[in-house]
């Protein structure tokens, strides 16, 4: 079966890459400098050739050569570089070194010549003196060969099917020659809280996960929503590949031991309302979640990144219900600390967002996506419990590639058909 084929920059755990592969495309290779991230996207996507690197160390024909593409056309070439977008007085934002992965970004996809590239990032891109970057980054890809559908557009995450509020600004380049997409149409309904993590056990009741991020256990699942995201129900806009897993097996969902002045407050705390002393905002069952947000970086960072309280126990979401919440299904693992699981989920783009665009480049093409029939089997446990120290050795990078702080990641437990 062949089908379009896509390149991810700044992968991260995988959200563009799950998003792209729904909609159709088989995604060859993802480009990230995390070892961490680069691990869980190896799990999630055995296929695809992981490049644990910078970009700006890397050159289009050596991404050609490490996935084994030779002169293959290249349909789509997606990524959301972290950028400051800052305007200095008297110079080129894009010249700005503190830019310089944009910059590179822009390169990569010129030396690679793919389709279409799409470049997502912050909705404060567009504000102020940061819109000037973000101006200079449109005629650049112009000048790379590719024009930029404008109007921009920031989409919300939650027009799209996720249950969040999410705004995040979307370029979308033609390579000169093709045929320009449009941007989606929002869907005009809503997913709740309650749709995504109702059915999900309380972590609290099981001791077993305050040592371990999964356990072995049925329960039942009503929503559709839900029901797709655990495969108990077939989503007919959904053209990725199967993958291999229980749906009984609860996973992402090491408890968190709050305080019991902790506990008391966020079960004060009513819905939709944020708690004063963590400033943790209490989901609403029938609302949507606001903001999930990976917090500070590795190096600064907190042992927990900052999670809404859930709407009806006193503690903070679980990273499995993140992942429900930004539209994860459940097959799909994130590494086994809260820290970065909630991170890899806070970072990526939620995958039906990305699917959305995806489809339109598809349209865009005149390309009917196709669903493939081979099952994959996911990657190795391990690859989800690495600490860096372990994560550098197995992708042969230095082990001060990415500074971390240290913390005690919980065992890993596999789905019982592995």
């Amino acid at each position: 079966m062949n089908r379009p084929i896509g390149i991810d920059l700044f992968a991260g755990a995988g959200g563009m890459s799950l998003g792209f592969e729904q909609a159709g495309f088989d995604i060859v290779a993802a480009i990230e400098i995390d070892p961490i991230h680069c691990a869980t996207h190896e799990y999630n996507f055995p296929d695809a050739t992981t490049i644990c690197a910078s970009v700006i160390d890397l050159s289009g024909d050596e991404i050609r050569r490490r996935a084994k593409l030779g002169n293959r056309d290249i349909d789509v070439v997606c990524g959301g570089a972290p950028c400051q977008g800052f305007s200095l007085m008297g110079k080129r934002a894009f010249e700005d070194p503190r830019n310089q992965l944009v910059f590179h970004y822009v390169r990569i996809v010129k030396e690679l010549n793919p389709k279409y590239c799409v470049f997502e990032n912050v909705k404060g891109l567009t504000l102020g003196q940061h819109a000037q970057f973000l101006e200079e980054l449109i005629v650049a890809l112009d000048e790379a060969g590719y024009d930029v559908l404008t109007p921009y557009q920031v989409l919300n995450a939650a027009d799209y099917g996720v249950p969040q509020d999410r705004r995040r600004l979307f370029l979308v380049g033609t390579r000169k020659g093709e045929r320009s997409p449009d941007y989606p149409h929002p869907n005009h309904q809503r997913i709740t809280v309650w749709e995504a993590i109702g059915d999900l056990p309380n972590a609290d009741d099981f001791e077993g996960l305050q040592l371990t991020d999964a356990i072995s256990l049925k329960w039942e699942t009503t929503s559709s929503y839900g029901r797709k995201l655990r495969g108990f129900e077939r989503d007919p806009d959904d053209y990725s590949y199967l993958r291999k897993f229980d749906p009984n097996l609860l996973t992402c969902s090491v408890r968190t031991e709050h305080t019991r002045s902790s506990q008391v407050r966020f079960a004060k705390t009513p819905q939709g309302k944020t708690d004063p002393i963590s400033r943790f905002r209490r989901l609403e069952l029938t609302g949507i979640c606001n903001t999930l947000r990976a917090g500070t970086d590795s190096a600064r960072g907190a042992h927990t990144s900052p999670r809404p309280i859930h709407p009806l126990y006193p503690r903070v979401i679980t990273v499995r219900e993140a992942a429900r919440l930004h539209s994860y299904p459940d097959w799909f693992r994130l590494h086994g600390t809260k820290w970065h699981g909630c991170r890899q989920i806070g970072n990526s783009v939620p995958p039906l967002l990305a699917r959305a665009i995806a489809s339109e480049i598809l349209k865009a093409q005149k390309i009917a996506p196709l669903k493939p029939q081979r099952v994959l089997n996911l990657g190795v446990d391990r690859l989800l419990s690495f600490d860096m120290s372990n994560a550098s050795k197995y992708f042969k990078v230095p082990r001060d590639t990415i500074a971390q702080r240290s913390r005690k990641i919980p065992a890993i437990v596999g789905s019982l058909d592995t």
